[in-house]
């Protein structure tokens, strides 16, 4: 199986992408999943704003839809600006056909200034993919800004915060659990 994480950020370094990645690894590191991708919206900015047409797209935009397409576990994570999630990954999602995420299981995960923006991800992040046909994990995660240290370097992030780590291990239980139901109602399809 395979797991594609998506950052809606459009900054680097970026807390998003961070927690993106540590959902990511977190889950693949169970043994379930033999690849895993990660997708940064903000790396295909350029192209994806001039993208207006479905059927005329950028060779990058494809190949990101094509990791979509072969993925059982879809990570979706993306910071809260003004209240919402991204312009550029909803419309990253507007030229995705519907039919690629349909039955696929997603985790959501956001990242905000403060404890205000958290409902983005039950008011609007998965209404937005019940559209899509997704099993979403029942648990999701917001992680405020102030909850993020910079990582070792000093030019990155990591998660500081006992709370949240507990819920992504949470969050990946919930996921395995969904992913393995999902892969043996197609076994017996």
């Amino acid at each position: 199986m395979s797991i594609v994480g998506i950052s809606g950020s459009l900054s680097s370094p970026s807390r998003t992408t961070a927690l993106v990645e540590l959902i990511v690894g977190r889950t693949a590191v169970t043994g379930a999943f033999a690849k895993k991708e990660i997708i940064n919206v903000g790396d295909i900015a350029p192209s994806l704003g001039l993208a207006l047409n479905p059927k005329q797209l950028p060779a990058e935009i494809n190949s990101a839809y094509e990791k979509l397409s072969s993925a059982d576990l879809v990570v979706i994570g993306t910071p809260v600006y003004k209240g919402s999630y991204t312009g550029l990954l909803k419309h990253f999602l507007d030229l995705l056909d519907p039919k690629v995420l349909n039955g696929k299981v997603a985790i959501l995960a956001a990242t905000g200034g403060s404890d205000h923006h958290s409902l983005v991800l039950e008011h609007q992040l998965r209404p937005l993919l019940s559209f899509f046909g997704v099993y979403t994990v029942p648990t999701s995660v917001y992680v405020k800004d102030s909850d993020f240290v910079k990582d070792e370097l000093g030019i990155g992030y990591r998660l500081d915060n006992n709370e949240v780590s507990k819920r992504i291990d949470t969050i990946v239980e919930q996921a395995l659990w969904l992913t393995s139901r999902n892969a043996l109602q197609a076994i017996a399809a």
